[in-house]
């Protein structure tokens, strides 16, 4: 009689153990799974924000950025919100409508992800010419990035600190 109960038991608790570690594994890969589409959601922002810096898309350059989000600018006042951030847009693109970036890199750094917000460090550099007839300029900038994941599962600037 002891020795079944012994059996029982040595069987339950083995059940318990093998029970709790596919749990831990399975949940270990959830993250991983989310982890990887987190990322190229990311990668994905990062590409239609080069996308539409290049081509000055207006829309393009309004739709990476999440409803709430907050844009600072060196030497001057923070465009909070999404509608702050189109007046801005609108406005630099009147003063300067043949604005041509002849080309545009951003290389990201340091990305955390946690809890549908991610944190990274990014350096952005390129070429443009404000009208034909002027000469090319170029712009180097490093800047900290928060991201939004969206309800659909893509990714949205949410604040957009330079460091200069």
């Amino acid at each position: 009689m002891k020795h079944t109960s012994l059996v029982t038991i040595l069987v339950f608790v083995a059940g318990l153990c093998a029970g709790y570690f596919a749990r831990s594994v399975k949940g270990r890969l959830q993250r991983n799974d989310t982890h990887a589409a987190d990322s190229t959601g990311i990668e994905k922002l990062h590409q239609r924000d080069i996308e539409a810096t290049l081509a000055q898309d207006q829309q393009g350059l309004l739709d990476i950025w999440d409803q709430d989000a907050v844009r600072f600018n060196p030497g001057g006042t923070p465009a909070v919100g999404k509608q702050a951030i189109a007046a801005e847009n609108e406005k630099a693109h009147a003063q300067y409508p043949n604005l041509k970036v002849l080309s545009y890199t951003a290389k990201y750094g340091n990305i955390q992800i946690e809890d549908g917000l991610a944190f990274e460090w990014g350096e952005h550099e390129g070429q443009y010419k404000l009208t034909p007839e002027t000469t090319t300029a170029s712009f180097n900038f490093k800047a900290a990035h928060l991201l939004r994941r969206q309800s659909d599962g893509s990714w949205k600037f949410m604040v957009l600190l330079p460091s200069q």
